[in-house]
């Protein structure tokens, strides 16, 4: 084995990982390798999933700049009008990334709902819950972790919401 595929083989500890360790929840670890814009396509690719069992985190913010967090299916986007109807806010945006970053911790590409600096709400595409397994980021660039979908509920207190959108 060479060194590059050993040290690929072993993925270091994240917040997010040492979170979900903490938490007794199991997971199975999935790293590839990163392409800057990829996004869930290149990730669903590399690790030959379906692009919508493939959830992202994304960050956001109300009208008042409160953060919080939305996790959408890779092949979907966000419909801000309709999340913000159904959470009772005026509007919804993406944070700037250096604002993401500062809120959860990580970077944008590696952010993880678990383990975020800052407690933000959840909202999770009600229609992930229905997946067997999905993949989400484990707090590293080019690194999904594979997990049962409500542990977003149970752990994090996601509350379903209806704002998908086909990309």
């Amino acid at each position: 084995m060479s060194k590059k595929a050993a040290k690929a083989a072993h993925v270091s500890e994240t917040p997010a990982t040492q979170w979900l360790r903490r938490q007794g929840v199991p997971f199975t670890e999935h790293p590839y390798d990163y392409v800057e814009h990829g996004g869930t396509a290149h990730s669903a690719a590399s690790l030959g999933l379906d692009e919508h069992v493939v959830v992202k985190t994304l960050v956001m913010q109300d009208q008042d700049a409160k953060p919080l967090i939305v996790l959408m299916h890779g092949d979907r986007k966000v419909s801000t009008k309709n999340l913000a109807r159904q959470i009772g806010a005026k509007s919804i945006e993406p944070c700037q990334p250096e604002v993401a970053n500062r809120h959860s911790g990580y970077l944008v590409g590696g952010t993880s709902p678990f383990g975020t600096r800052r407690d933000m709400p959840v909202y999770i595409e009600e229609s992930i819950l229905a997946l067997p397994r999905i993949a989400i980021n484990g707090g590293r660039r080019g690194f999904l972790v594979q997990i049962d979908p409500q542990v977003c509920v149970q752990q994090l207190g996601a509350k379903p919401v209806q704002c998908a959108l086909a990309e």
